[in-house]
């Protein structure tokens, strides 16, 4: 099987790997150079924390589960797994932080309540508020570096006779339901029997080429769902090891001391077409609220401050599956690219090769014939949702 991947990041390069370690004949095809989207501008919060329904919770946990268990364990893993710990302190916080712990241990997804007294042996460095009313620990959840991640399964791609072609943009895609053509900007033409759509928030555009309609969001005003702040201090001596969420805050490390910021209600003004500068009035809010929640870092500037852009489906959910009448065109996007990459990657080479996966059955992009509305999106305005 001849197998185009368009999209050289996190998702479209495991999708590539696993295909090409399944014999097939595979190329990768990125208009860019790898992992240049949303995988280099990502949190990168490994987790089914708050995912809902069962069915995302169950796929996201997949994810984290083959995360633990592909990550080298010598030399450049990706993954660290420091847990999580959330705290809440005014009544609202506090009631869905109740709910969503309930939640999740009846779904055997540890989280458990903890005291002042155990994050100041846990967490030494931070500040806990007064009146803090709720904290959680979640021990399983990690924290990946995605560059890390991509340099492991490209290695893997390419040891496996997948081709990697970058700086080359697809133009056209036709298909007679047995084989396809992928069109490039380079006038080549790359014939195969299948494509598959690992493009993220242009998934919209690559799948009209190929006369689909899959509905994913795309940036349109300041503030909207798809955008959102992270930010990157200069090296620390500070003790963290897990990822935090606080009320005005989420940190988590990021390598060499460094630490990565977000404050999910300062997105409100996010634009990607006009990045706040290292020293803007935005820099030194989150200096300020960090300043708050952890000592040591009084000699702490914001030495990157980017504007993410996530991959969304319209209402909210993971899209994995053939495009309706487009037989030869599978489509996968979602919000959780970097906890799902190592599950989609094996199941969606599964699926090419002749296997259906059940627990991809709820994320057909069919479910958008029958729901004309799409529901309401999942959208990351509450404490520490990514």
């Amino acid at each position: 099987m001849r197998v185009a991947v368009i999209g050289a990041g996190i998702i479209g390069v495991t999708i590539a790997a696993r295909l090409a370690e399944r014999g097939a004949s595979v190329v990768v095809i990125d208009k860019g150079h790898p992992g240049c989207g949303t995988t280099s501008t990502s949190y990168a919060w490994l987790n089914s924390n708050g995912k809902q329904p069962k069915a995302y919770f169950d796929i996201n946990r997949a994810g984290l589960d083959a995360h633990k268990r592909l990550s080298p364990k010598d030399g450049a893993a990706w993954l660290d797994i420091g847990g999580h710990v959330e705290f809440a302190i005014d009544d609202h916080h506090r009631d869905d932080l109740a709910a969503r712990a309930a939640r999740l241990r009846s779904w055997d997804y540890p989280a458990e309540e903890i005291t002042a007294a155990d994050v100041a042996r846990l967490l030494p460095d931070v500040r806990l508020p007064e009146g803090v009313q709720l904290i959680i620990r979640y021990p399983g959840e990690a924290h990946a570096y995605p560059a890390l991640y991509l340099a492991h399964v490209l290695g893997e791609a390419r040891a496996a006779g997948a081709r990697i072609r970058t700086g080359v943009e697809v133009t056209s895609l036709t298909g007679n339901g047995e084989t396809a053509s992928v069109g490039l900007s380079d006038g080549s033409v790359e014939d195969v029997d299948r494509v598959v759509s690992a493009t993220g928030r242009w998934t919209s555009r690559c799948a009209a080429l190929a006369g689909a309609n899959v509905p994913v969001r795309e940036f349109s005003e300041p503030g909207d769902i798809v955008v959102g702040y992270l930010a990157v201090t200069n090296p620390l001596p500070v003790r963290l090891a897990s990822l935090v969420t606080s009320p005005w805050l989420n940190v988590r490390p990021a390598g060499g001391g460094r630490l990565m910021l977000q404050a999910l209600d300062l997105d409100a003004t996010a634009d990607p077409r006009e990045v706040p500068g290292t020293d803007s009035p935005l820099a030194r809010e989150l200096l300020t609220r960090l300043r708050a929640l952890l000592d040591g870092t009084g000699g702490a500037r914001i030495v990157e401050l980017m504007v993410g852009q996530r991959a969304m489906p319209e209402d909210g959910r993971t899209i994995a599956g053939f495009a309706p009448g487009v037989p030869w065109f599978y489509v996968v996007a979602t919000h959780s690219g970097v906890t799902l990459a190592p599950y989609l990657g094996e199941a969606v080479a599964a699926e090419l090769g002749g296997e259906p996966q059940a627990a991809l059955d709820e994320f057909r992009i069919e479910r958008f014939a029958i729901d004309k509305t799409y529901g309401q999106p999942y959208t990351p305005r509450k404490p520490g949702e990514q």
